[in-house]
């Protein structure tokens, strides 16, 4: 068989970079085949033995020259050799043995390699590996821990703060899926986002017994996206667009959490910059930059969306665009910070390892004091005088979840209120967290009255104990997912 020189280079490249254990198994199978031994091997193809013997045991790759002189010797073609598939099942077995055992589990558990000859039977190879798979297994749930989701969060935090959480990408590729079905403005309707998912090859399916551990699930074989048909807000658009969003993004499965956050990061951020457009939001914020009237509530009502989402949009556009930096945040209604961005130096309450969400606002803040308030349908604003310098001011509403109520908050400095509608508001605090005078520690009188007399039960959080969850997709059970898409196909 001849080679022309794209094949050849195809060839040595594939050698270069191809499976050197499977290879080898093909030239010993094939040489025990033929009823050659090694040394006559080694004289047909001018090597000595111990090179063909490391060639064999995987432990070197050939090079092109050396691949077509054993291919001739073998009586077999380059291309038969670099066949990426074990010659038999018992090679199977060896080569998962010993890519087991030159992998970083074995290393990490100071384990020496054993050697696999003819005399280790078929099931002490597969115990091995049984045993292999089950140790990745724990290794990779341990490595899931709550301190490394904290780490990585932050380090993804840190990311957008550096980015002004502005990504030019995501906002070129949420304008090109509305031009793809002729969007010309206002707000986008469900028909379109509709449109965008058949656009991009795909029919919606409401089902009613969507895995709970899910938002949607996509099927790619088929060509299908299925939510649930009892959405909350009855509003399918985000929930569709978060699903599309992986394909847009060009999204795999996570290797790690890290991967895992920053991949939801982006399909919400796609999400929203699909459901309120760069230009059509860009130009309604600067007009009310001009008029000094910017405001949530407007920007929720021009693009028919949620507070939440136009607060969030709001951060990506504010200061690219209006030349102001900010910060958000949503705090549930137990104190505890649930997301959080800044850009505009507000000291958020952290743990030892800067991480913000799970910490406690303090009760002076606007995120909390909003909670107090008996008006419901208008914004509450307020300024803060903080502890560590400078005074801010923040608009905050409130928004139900099936966990409780939640504040969503915007905020910026003092020298920026100017242009926000809320700014004449006399409501003012001080807070002086995370000193525990400010907001934590009774009063004097309080504390001796009932210290010696309460003893309150604390509800404990179900996570607290409890490992995050592990899998490709933290949190998902695949095994529900995958009886799911078999009894919708």
């Amino acid at each position: 068989m001849t080679m022309e020189a794209g094949d050849l280079a195809a060839a040595e490249a594939e050698t270069d970079a191809g499976d050197a254990l499977t290879l080898g198994r093909r030239i010993r199978e094939r040489r025990i085949e033929l009823g050659m031994t090694l040394e006559q091997l080694a004289a047909a193809v001018d090597r000595a033995p111990s090179q063909l013997s490391a060639l064999e045991n995987g432990k070197r790759e050939p090079r092109l020259p050396l691949l077509r002189a054993l291919a001739g010797a073998l009586q077999s073609t380059v291309d038969e050799l670099l066949i990426d598939e074990a010659p038999s099942e018992r090679a199977a077995l060896e080569i998962s043995v010993e890519r087991a055992q030159r992998g970083s589990v074995f290393r990490s558990l100071g384990l020496q390699p054993i050697r696999v000859s003819k005399t280790v039977g078929d099931e002490t190879l597969r115990a091995i590996i049984g045993l292999h798979q089950e140790v990745e297994r724990l290794h990779t749930e341990r490595a899931a821990t709550p301190e490394e989701a904290r780490r990585a969060n932050t380090e993804l935090r840190a990311g957008m703060r550096v980015a002004n959480n502005y990504y030019p990408d995501l906002e070129k590729a949420a304008a090109q899926l509305l031009d793809s079905v002729g969007y010309s403005g206002g707000p986008v309707l469900q028909q379109t986002v509709a449109r965008v998912a058949e656009k991009l090859g795909f029919t919606l399916h409401y089902v009613t017994d969507l895995p709970h551990s899910t938002r949607s699930v996509i099927d790619r074989r088929n060509g299908r996206i299925y939510l649930s048909a009892n959405l909350p807000s009855r509003d399918a658009r985000a929930p569709i667009l978060r699903a599309l969003g992986s394909l847009v993004c060009g999204h795999e499965e996570p290797r790690n959490y890290g991967d895992f956050l920053k991949q939801r990061v982006e399909v919400n951020y796609l999400a929203g910059a699909v459901l309120l457009p760069e230009a059509a939001a860009v130009e309604s914020l600067k007009d009310a930059k001009k008029r000094r009237e910017i405001s949530m509530e407007d920007l929720r009502d021009a693009f028919a969306v949620s507070y939440e989402m136009a607060a969030h949009r709001f951060t990506n556009l504010a200061t690219e665009w209006l030349d102001l930096n900010v910060h958000f945040m949503k705090a549930h209604e137990s104190g505890t910070l649930i997301k959080a961005y800044e850009n505009d130096g507000v000291r958020f309450p952290s743990d030892a390892l800067g991480n913000l969400e799970g910490a406690m606002v303090c009760r002076n803040w606007t995120a909390r004091t909003v909670f107090a308030q008996p008006d419901l349908f208008n914004p509450w604003y307020q300024y803060t005088d903080m502890a560590a310098g400078g005074t801010y001011w923040c608009t905050s509403r409130l928004e139900k979840a099936k966990e409780g109520q939640y504040s969503v908050s915007v905020g910026v400095r003092f020298e920026d209120v100017k242009w926000f509608r809320g700014r004449e508001t006399q409501h003012r605090s001080k807070s002086f967290c995370p000193d525990e005078r400010c907001c934590r520690r009774a009063s004097s009188e309080l504390t001796n009255k009932w210290q010696a007399s309460a003893w309150p039960e604390a509800a404990t959080p179900t996570s607290l104990l409890a490992a995050l969850p592990t899998g490709t997709f933290p949190g998902v059970d695949s095994h529900e997912v995958y009886e799911f898409l078999e009894s919708h196909e």
